[in-house]
């Protein structure tokens, strides 16, 4: 059985804490140890209790009082750079500002501060409408910080992210730490909470450039003059990734639209669909919920009492029943994560989880400065699954899943009755080189051609291949800028995607 700090003194105190920590630091660093060459290039941690019997084979993390030690062993890796974009680091306790964070927010401090000192440039976002009282521990003004800029023409700084190392010569340094997870006690070991990390020079990039937009520049001071936040931020463009031969989807807000990517999300669903939201207020979102639970996908939720009162809520109250829960535990705890996820239990449709710093509103949609992602892969949801079902249960519900719609193709493959193929092409806009990625469900003869825009054929890196179902991908290097075409033939299907090459 696990024992909280709570569980012993309560919720306030540090008698227990202060006793256990340097065992609690001991099993941490043990664990991170332990896992760290895993051989996989995306890891997800949770913050509260995970339920391993829905398991598919890889049973979630649960990190109990470890979260920011894993911080804290991510920041140590920093060698070249370590950009840090996040809404509130706080030293005291939200709910008692008398008791202060004796544990945490020094060690993340100086995890920060001694990066800088062996040379890592480090540059630090946060939210000035926010006390930020962790920024004081940091060494400034040798750490050059920005606040977001405040008045009526803006809104909220909301994102929680990290990156590390992103233009390392060495592949594997780049890490993206993002998921829902402010800094301070009780977002790292109360309020239930979710982190993902992806070790990606792509997609790290990606992030580097949206962190670039706020800084207003590349290098280590800010510039206020080229400096934009919310509504004034531009779509950089960078939305599709391959990681391990999944596909990862990248969007910020306010502007790259992102709850059309949630809806669209939502209504891929073939077989079931869960969510767990801090702040749900947006009815489009709510609309497709039901829309999808009354189509027959199984449909669960959990919403924080945050959101009690608000329309879908009660919208769900009404139609999901048994299916939908409210999160009450404790008036201190919050059910502070945004997730969503599709067809853990149908691995032949796209099971995918999406999540980030966005929750569900107009103003997280339109106004705030958030980031989200998507992450297709079936090992994902499962995980994620494990997450929603512990809460679930401990709230007083149940869930059963039906199985998904799949069935045997000729060559042993499963595949979605109502799947579709897909062509995807990253990066785009590219300099030369993308990787071609695509998926069939049926074994076919498969030809991906390239042609320019006067229509001219310019290569064949696939060239009717007979290939199982499933996922695949091919790479092709463009010799001049320029938009091109890419098409891909299959006996059942053809589709097309164009691509940017820019120059040097």
């Amino acid at each position: 059985m696990d024992i909280l700090p709570q569980d012993i003194c309560g919720k306030k105190g540090m008698c227990i804490i202060n006793r256990v920590r340097p065992v609690l630091v001991l099993i941490c660093l043990v664990f991170l140890s332990a896992r760290a060459e895993a051989g996989s290039k995306i890891k997800y941690y949770f913050n509260r209790a995970v339920d391993t019997s829905v398991s598919s084979g890889v049973n979630a993390i649960y990190l109990n009082n470890c979260i920011a030690d894993t911080l804290t062993a991510y920041l140590n890796r920093a060698k070249y750079s370590l950009d840090i974009c996040m809404y509130d680091f706080e030293k005291t306790y939200s709910y008692n500002i008398n008791i202060a964070d004796t544990v945490f927010a020094p060690e993340v401090a100086a995890a920060i501060n001694n990066a800088h000192a062996r040379g890592v440039k480090v540059r630090y976002i946060y939210e000035a409408s926010n006390a930020n009282t962790g920024i004081s521990l940091l060494d400034t003004p040798a750490i050059p910080v920005l606040g977001s800029p405040q008045g009526p023409n803006y809104t909220i700084m909301h994102n929680k992210f990290v990156v590390i190392d992103a233009a390392s010569p060495n592949p594997a340094d780049p890490i993206v730490w993002t998921g829902c997870l402010n800094w301070y006690y009780e977002q790292f070991n109360w309020d239930y909470n979710n982190v993902v990390i992806f070790q990606d020079s792509a997609l790290a990039y990606a992030y580097t450039a949206e962190f670039n937009m706020m800084w207003g520049d590349t290098g280590t001071a800010p510039n206020l003059t080229n400096s934009k936040f919310g509504q004034y931020k531009t779509d950089l463009g960078l939305h599709d990734f391959t990681i391990e031969g999944n596909h990862i989807e990248l969007y910020f807000s306010p502007s790259d639209g992102t709850d059309a990517h949630i809806q669209s999300t939502i209504e891929s669903a073939n077989t079931d669909l869960y969510f767990g939201e801090y702040t749900f207020t947006e009815h489009n979102d709510a609309n497709d919920i039901v829309n999808k639970f009354d189509s027959g996908v199984y449909v669960s939720g959990i919403d924080d009492s945050w959101s009690n009162g608000e329309y879908p809520t009660d919208q769900f109250n009404a139609h999901l029943g048994a299916h939908f829960k409210v999160y009450t535990e404790s008036a201190d705890t919050l059910y502070h994560n945004k997730f969503l996820i599709v067809d853990p239990s149908d691995t032949c449709s796209d099971p995918a989880v999406l999540t980030g710093s966005h929750n569900w509103s107009v103003s997280a949609n339109e106004e705030n400065d958030e980031n989200t992602v998507i992450i297709h892969n079936d090992t994902a949801a499962n995980l994620f699954l494990q997450y929603f079902k512990a809460t679930f249960n401990m709230l007083g519900g149940s869930l059963t899943p039906p199985l998904g719609n799949c069935s045997p193709a000729n060559d042993g493959v499963q595949v979605q009755l109502n799947a579709t193929p897909k062509l995807t092409i990253f990066p785009n806009p590219s300099t030369g080189r993308v990787s071609i990625t695509y998926r069939l469900i049926h074994a076919e003869n498969v030809t991906i051609d390239i042609f320019n825009v006067l229509g001219e054929q310019l290569a064949s890196p696939v060239n009717n291949a007979q290939q199982p179902s499933g996922n695949h991908e091919c790479s092709y290097t463009f010799n001049a800028p320029g938009l091109y075409v890419v098409k891909m033939s299959t006996g059942s299907s053809n589709l097309t995607q164009k691509v940017l090459i820019a120059g040097e």
